[in-house]
């Protein structure tokens, strides 16, 4: 038990920027109190996530979402705050411009306009300490016949040669993939093949990104996560829940069983640890409950996850695999799932000097009322700033 309780206390996942802002659906986005109203006040809420749960020291930004004048402050505003600045989102489909794709644009304007922000991208990861930097693309087609299919695949690998040559040392390019929306007839990056494949003609430090809503339904994710994890491939996660499409709900509202098969690959592989390089993100929309609770419950999610993967007893499933037990080796999987983690959670959790229940004792802490306070005036964060 000390050693599954080790690597638990290992375990590291990057909270969202854009998770602490307001939205909803393309109905309605409902604001709540005390939201951020810039990027200093959402790593603010995200240290306070971190401080409560210890296993989230980082956070992702979104660019132009985040913009401010000064990075190499916001970066130590973050170090202030006991937290670091993780990967760097990139937004070409926000603008008017990209209507039509952004770095698959057939005008070679729109496509120079995308890819230099995306160079703009590296030089805030430069200024910020950022290894990261995620790229996803809203670029597809409508109707047939609209543009042409090769050509928009040359156009992308283009764009991705060229941001990739401007990396720095330690500096990687994540490229996620999503089966539709907004474009219904095709999307340039629809799965983890054609993300796979890009990433191959890139070289080394191109991996690929797997967002757990981004998939048709029944996909086999925890076959993709194999699959490249076996290739080397698998950068990050973008975690999240769906019972429909793209939901962006809170990872494992859905199906936490999937999210365990996840994180059994995971642990198979040795892949748990920092070290091993697997960015394990969350990319959630929280638009009726409030923000923080909402993060820190995804959090301890993802961390119930892998402590029950932690808890597959692996020689026992070899056996029963190498024998063909069929039964058995499913036994195996199902004892480990549903076995309760959270006593060994809330053990852990007093080990290093924190509160056993997190979500509660946010609740004890006042922060929430503090900042619905204070943050009083001006424009609260949200999909657009």
């Amino acid at each position: 038990m000390s050693e599954i309780k080790a690597a638990l206390a290992e375990q590291r996942i990057e909270t969202p920027s854009w998770g602490y802002g307001n939205s909803g659906t393309r109905f309605r986005v409902f604001p709540q109190p005390g939201v951020p109203r810039d990027p200093w006040e959402k790593i603010d809420d995200a240290a306070t996530v971190h401080r409560f749960t210890g296993v989230a020291p980082t956070v992702s930004l979104h660019i132009p979402w985040d913009a401010v004048d000064d990075y190499a402050a916001l970066a130590r505003h973050a170090e202030d705050r006991g937290v670091a600045i993780g990967a760097i989102n990139a937004n070409v489909f926000q603008d008017e411009a990209y209507k039509l794709g952004s770095v698959a644009n057939p005008d070679p304007g729109v496509r120079r306009k995308a890819v230099d922000h995306l160079l703009d991208c590296v030089e805030i990861m430069d200024r910020t300490g950022s290894r990261d930097l995620k790229l996803w693309f809203a670029d597809g087609l409508n109707y047939p016949g609209q543009d042409d299919l090769r050509a928009r695949q040359d156009r992308l690998a283009e764009a991705l040669a060229e941001t990739y040559a401007r990396l720095g040392e330690g500096q990687r390019l994540l490229l996620e993939y999503k089966l539709f929306e907004p474009a219904f007839y095709t999307t340039d990056v629809p799965d983890w093949g054609t993300a796979f494949a890009h990433c191959l003609d890139l070289g080394p430090r191109a991996q690929v990104v797997i967002d757990t809503g981004h998939h048709a339904p029944g996909t086999n994710i925890e076959f993709i996560v194999a699959f490249l994890l076996r290739a080397g491939r698998l950068g990050a996660f973008d975690f999240n829940s769906r019972f429909y499409a793209d939901d962006d709900l809170m990872v494992g509202a859905a199906d936490p069983f999937q999210l365990f098969r996840i994180m059994h690959e995971i642990v198979r592989a040795d892949a748990l640890t920092p070290a091993a390089g697997i960015a394990f993100m969350l990319d959630q929309c929280h638009n009726i409950e409030p923000k923080i609770p909402a993060v820190i419950r995804s959090v301890l999610n993802v961390q119930e996850a892998t402590a029950k993967a932690l808890l597959v007893d692996a020689a026992a499933l070899a056996k029963a695999q190498q024998e063909g037990d069929v039964l058995g080796a499913n036994a195996v999987l199902m004892d480990a799932y549903n076995t309760d983690v959270r006593p060994l959670l809330a053990e852990l959790r007093a080990d290093q000097g924190l509160d056993p229940d997190p979500v509660a004792a946010f609740h004890r802490c006042g922060y929430a009322a503090r900042v619905a306070a204070e943050r009083v005036g001006g424009e609260q964060a949200g999909w657009g700033a």
